[in-house]
């Protein structure tokens, strides 16, 4: 080992001199150390994160694919299936019911209203050929989606009438965009009270469908007109009773306040 020494200085300065020197080596070590260590710690949590998201991944692949579910035209708007197996339409807004007016109502069919203003034209599919059971159920819910539901009614007048008795033509009467004339007799379902029942059917698709209706809902709950939960706060309230999502809900709640009953 060489070691050099300054003859301007004396023995006590040379070796201060190689101590100081010695003492910033061992710093530079211990720092170095100290990278390598913190070096090695990382690499091991990336490895660590690395192997997670390959586990992560490999577990996704497994799972079984989930084949999203084409809907169906009439899923758009207020639907059930009656209990003899007739399905029954009626219009969200006045957009919804000249949309199923113009494109939707069939001769077989019967047209559905409330005899209130602000209710749902309502098309019972075959209505014509129904049993007197399926137009009492189509009654209720084409009832329960009127603004009725809204000024708390418990029950409302509701008429059906066949397809050749609903215009848009008033003779220079002006008709509103969603209104209909209707013309000739028309069939009456008087006191028709307010009811829904909300619930999952068996596909897990919720549905709303008229409280008169035996239900095969697994879980349901039963709805009136009035009491004090406005329709947002009890679509909250309901998702947590029926586990599903609160904006679903207010997809099919009728307009105003409810109560569970």
């Amino acid at each position: 080992m060489k070691i050099e020494l300054s003859a301007r200085k004396n023995l006590h300065e040379n070796a201060g001199r190689y101590y100081d020197s010695a003492k910033e080596l061992r710093a530079k070590a211990d720092g170095a150390r100290k990278a390598i260590a913190d070096t090695r710690q990382k690499l091991a949590e990336l490895e660590e994160k690395i192997k997670k998201r390959e586990e992560e991944m490999l577990a996704k692949q497994n799972e079984p694919v989930k084949m999203r579910r084409e809907k169906k035209w009439y899923e758009k708007f207020h639907h059930f299936t009656t209990s003899d197996g007739s399905l029954v339409i009626a219009g969200g807004d006045a957009k919804q019911n000249e949309l199923l007016v113009a494109r939707h109502l069939e001769t077989s069919d019967f047209f559905m209203h409330a005899e209130i203003h602000g209710a749902p034209a309502t098309i019972i599919k075959d209505g014509q050929n129904a049993p007197e059971r399926t137009l009492l159920e189509a009654a209720q819910f084409s009832a329960s989606y009127s603004s009725a539901w809204k000024n708390e009614l418990s029950a409302v007048d509701v008429y059906a009438v066949k397809p050749e008795q609903v215009s848009k033509h008033s003779h220079g009467e002006h008709v509103p965009k969603g209104g209909f004339m209707i013309s000739g007799e028309r069939k009456w379902f008087r006191n028709t009270n307010l009811g829904l029942r909300i619930g999952m059917d068996e596909e897990g698709i919720l549905m709303a469908e008229p409280e008169m209706k035996t239900s095969d809902f697994a879980s349901s709950l039963l709805l009136h007109p009035g009491g004090t939960k406005e329709k947002g706060e009890l679509a909250k309230e309901l998702a947590k009773k029926l586990a599903c999502d609160a904006d679903e809900l207010l997809q099919i709640l009728p307009s105003g306040r409810s109560r569970i009953s």
